[in-house]
């Protein structure tokens, strides 16, 4: 979109610019920037350290891990490029190794980076989750993703997008710079997966699809254990189903010797039938 500047006479377009010809860098400048103002991007998170990379065998590094309100691990990656890079990919190991983090090592990590006694740390994390005390059993049940960069290619949101609708909280928050004639330098923060006005739309719409796929797999599941104990205990009686080998179908195919003829086990929800 567009921005423009109002004036008595008009309204000036004001210039879109790029971090890059702005001199402004990713872990100098805009992760600086939303370390100490993380609202811009998510009004319920703090901040618990930047660069964090405790990890064992690697040298890899989140540019701010944060906690929301809902007592859950947020990873913030940051991109000035046009394109956001490998973003998703990087994020998604990230989330994945800090998903066991426990809530006395939230307490640590906030406490080295931001120059703070245990006592101190607990306190502040504490009163910002609203809680009398630590509660492990609702701390860090999931963890989120926010990517931050400059624009987004096609690659990155189609990844998104399908990580998304699989139940994945991961949202893209786009940085686009303006220059103004009078050299004032403008910031347009906007999340553009998920829209903020279909969050709650889409959220019904992810719980609605992860319910179904649930629902798909424990009937693919269950079927394949039906087809299995059916052929153990055909096996024991006859040959002829010596080459069949249980699957999900809802049906099961066997030849019994006769050119043209064959035994079809089939499967519903309510009946199981053999046809010839």
């Amino acid at each position: 979109m567009a921005l423009f500047h109002i004036t008595e006479a008009a309204l000036e377009p004001v210039g879109a610019t790029t971090f890059a010809a702005q001199n402004l860098y990713e872990r100098r400048d805009i992760q600086r920037y939303l370390r100490r103002q993380i609202e811009v991007i998510d009004s319920n998170l703090i901040v618990l350290a930047e660069e964090f990379g405790e990890w064992v065998d690697s040298d890899r590094r989140i540019d701010l891990l944060c906690l929301d309100a809902s007592a859950d691990l947020v990873v913030v990656e940051i991109k000035r490029s046009e394109d956001g890079g490998f973003m998703e990919l990087q994020a998604l190991r990230y989330a994945a190794m800090i998903s066991t983090m426990t809530f006395d090592q939230c307490v640590d990590i906030h406490a080295r980076t931001h120059g703070l006694d245990q006592d101190s740390a607990r306190s502040a994390i504490l009163e910002f989750l609203g809680w009398e005390a630590p509660n492990e059993d609702d701390f860090a049940s999931d963890t989120r993703i926010i990517l931050v960069s400059a624009n987004f290619s096609k690659e990155l949101t189609t990844s998104v997008l399908w990580l998304a609708e699989r139940g994945v909280d991961i949202r893209c928050v786009r940085l686009q710079p303006y220059r103004m004639d009078s050299g004032a330098l403008l910031l347009d923060v906007q999340q553009i997966i998920p829209l903020p006005e279909t969050t709650a739309f889409q959220t019904q719409i992810g719980v609605k699809r992860q319910a179904e796929r649930k629902d798909r797999i424990e009937r693919h599941d269950l079927r394949f254990r039906f087809w299995d104990m059916l052929l153990r205990a055909a096996k024991l009686r006859t040959n002829l189903h010596a080459g069949l080998s249980p699957g999900e179908s809802t049906w099961l195919a066997g030849s019994i010797g006769r050119a043209g003829f064959s035994l079809i086990y089939g499967l519903t929800q309510s009946r199981c039938d053999v046809r010839l």
